[in-house]
């Protein structure tokens, strides 16, 4: 092989050298990829202020009758570009986004003359990389037996997990759905429970370098969504393809690449603290819109009378005080739930309608995803699993003037699988509705690449806290969780705030609530998703003081800015969030005493602020305050508890 040119573009950096290496670097420099071919095979290692954050780690692809991870050599054409990107999306934590990035693409093909290329984008704390497949010859498609991409941690590593579950398994054959428990702080190399390795987006804790936050993006009907294999006790991870058994068995485990064609991107946050995890936007910096929104389509707040009515709530009368309720509450939406064809019929559903539009207030329908790939029997069913029912369907509702639509009870991560989420969006959209997925996969990415989508669920959400009394028990240390991880990359469909103290209808039986009232309404700040589904109830609007009423009424669900403030994953959290001129900054406790904490929020004016605390009853109460010097503010949250701090208008 010939000797390369050291070659510099702005403030790109890579090398080639004898010895087969390059380098490429962030705009700022600090943090650095460094790529090596070692006897054909390719790898790479991350490193941030010089400090090492991933081992050598491998890259390639490989497939039944070709080989893109062996016997590798270097092309004689590298490219490099600098990436200075400026896009708007509502949907995510930060409308307005400037990315920018340093590009290397690396050619390389094997003995055989067959070719791959490998994309690195390195920004401030990001790094997004894929594959690239060429033609060769007559072979137009490349099925993908196994990625080798790996993720190799220092020793001294923890992490932050959650399982993946087996396929078929959970309520009616419909796991994996993104809903297990977390293990904080765990030691690498621990097998996940059910032995099928870990779901994105995973949390990584390299000691006192830092954190590095693992997911992907990027993700369509064009490939699988992927997993982290089981840790190698070396600390290596690797990207994992679906189980077999996922969706009852339909469809292959392994992607095939339509040729010439690209993987999704794998991504990377790397940071000192947990500041740059927490206000990633990488998971939308390196996707693009697959088509054009056909309406201006309307975010907000909803009332959802399922989560604490549950299914007994699935009737015309009940509806119609949900209806009325959001409009109390000056709320867009009203979600009707499951079986509503059978316990309301089509009919009625057009009546309540009328009914919402004249108090403006729009409907949402709930739908089974199913055709045949799990038993959950609740209606409608068959109705989104074919293109025909569903365009049928979907022409009904805009019709009568439905407003979007929650499919549920997906249970996996196959390539026919998110061919069906696409399809399901992309239908969606022609029809002017907006769609949110429930019992699913991980968004990808959509948010940018799907204007119709508004969020997923894909964690252990609300719902569980009506089932099961552990849920209410671990509350407050998962909500200390998802800010870190789960939310970071993609809005959460989670359901909060149950103002109820016992999770049943009348407020009087069932699981016990172990958190505040203002802990419940800080995760109407701390949980993002550009629909939230609030868990309120119309006897809340004369059980629960004034102040926590009207703020429910007023607060937003888009956001134009989202700066971290401080906490630790499963023990506290603070975020703020800023719409339009207005800052709320919101903070809950998850450790078993009370936390006093002093915070500065320069992004607060000198003005006075609104303060909603607990007291030592945990009652809550507000106040209105004047900035210390410094814009200081010394907190003290209770156990279970929160706090909410709002600029005055």
């Amino acid at each position: 092989m010939k000797r390369f040119l050291i070659t510099s573009f702005l403030s790109i950096l890579f090398l080639i050298s004898y010895s087969e290496e390059m380098y490429i670097s962030s705009p700022d420099k600090r943090l650095v990829v460094h790529l090596s071919l070692e006897n054909g095979r390719l790898y790479y290692r991350v490193q941030l202020d010089g400090n090492e954050m991933l081992e050598k780690s491998p890259l390639g692809l490989k497939g039944k009758t070709v080989d893109l991870a062996s016997n590798l050599h270097f092309m004689d054409h590298q490219v490099s570009n600098q990436i200075d990107l400026t896009y708007e999306e509502r949907k995510i934590k930060r409308r307005q986004v400037r990315y920018q990035a340093n590009e290397l693409v690396c050619k390389l093909e094997n003995d055989a003359k067959q070719k791959l290329d490998v994309i690195f984008r390195v920004s401030n704390n990001d790094i997004a990389f894929r594959y690239h497949v060429p033609q060769v010859g007559e072979t137009a498609n490349f099925p993908v037996e196994e990625e080798l991409s790996g993720f190799k941690f220092p020793a001294t590593t923890t992490t932050f997990l959650t399982p993946q579950a087996s396929p078929m398994i959970g309520w009616m054959k419909t796991k994996p759905s993104y809903e297990e428990e977390y293990n904080p702080d765990q030691a690498i190399g621990e097998p996940s429970k059910y032995g099928v390795g870990y779901t994105f987006p995973a949390l990584f804790h390299v000691g006192d370098r830092g954190w590095v936050l693992v997911s992907e993006t990027g993700v369509n009907s064009l490939y699988c969504g992927s997993k982290l294999s089981e840790g190698a006790k070396d600390g290596l991870y690797k990207i994992a393809y679906p189980e077999p058994g996922e969706n009852n068995g339909i469809g292959s485990a392994q992607p095939t690449i339509a040729l010439p064609g690209y993987t999704p991107w794998r991504t990377l946050t790397v940071g000192n603290s947990l500041k740059p995890i927490v206000e990633t936007t990488i998971t939308f910096d390196v996707v693009e819109p697959q088509y054009a929104a056909s309406t201006d389509y309307t975010f907000g707040r909803s009332t959802w009378s399922w989560l604490e009515w549950q299914d007994g709530s699935i009737n015309f009368e009940d509806q119609k005080k949900f209806i009325d309720l959001s409009a109390a509450m000056g709320y867009e939406f009203s979600l009707v739930d499951n079986w509503w064809d059978a316990r309301i019929g089509r009919d009625k559903i057009e009546e309540l309608v009328v009914y919402g539009k004249d108090k403006g207030v729009g409907l949402c329908l709930w739908y089974n995803s199913n055709g045949y790939w799990n038993d959950a029997p609740q209606t409608p069913k068959n109705r989104m699993s074919t293109a025909v029912s569903r365009k049928e369907e979907m022409a009904w509702m805009q019709r009568i003037g439905i407003k979007g639509i929650k499919v549920d009870f997906f249970g996996g991560d196959k390539q026919e699988t998110l061919k069906l989420y696409e399809d399901i969006l992309s239908d969606a959209n022609d029809y002017g509705l907006v769609v949110i997925f429930h019992g699913c996969t991980l968004p990808r990415g959509w948010e940018r690449m799907y204007p119709n989508f508004v969020g997923s669920e894909a964690v252990l959400a609300s719902e569980n806290l009506i089932f099961t009394q552990h849920a209410n028990d671990m509350e407050a240390f998962n909500a200390c969780l998802h800010p870190f991880i789960r939310n970071t990359v993609g809005s959460m469909d989670f359901g909060p705030v149950l103002l109820n103290k016992r999770h049943n209808r009348e407020n009087n039986g069932g699981t016990i609530r172990k958190t505040t009232e203002i802990f419940q309404v800080a995760t109407a700040v701390l949980f993002q998703t550009p629909v939230q589904n609030f868990g309120i109830t119309p006897n809340n609007l004369d059980e629960m003081p004034a102040h926590v009423i009207d703020f429910m009424k007023q607060v937003p669900t888009t956001w134009d800015e989202t700066v971290f403030i401080d906490g630790y994953p499963g023990k506290y959290v603070i975020l703020a969030r800023k719409h339009a001129d207005r800052w709320y900054v919101a903070g809950i406790n998850a450790e078993k005493n009370e936390k006093i904490i002093t915070v500065s929020l320069p992004m607060l004016s000198d003005n006075e602020w609104q303060l909603y605390t607990d007291n030592n009853d945990r009652t809550s109460k507000k106040a209105v305050i004047k900035p210390a010097e410094g814009k200081q503010l010394k907190l003290t949250i209770q156990p279970g508890g929160g706090f909410l701090v709002v600029s005055m208008r």
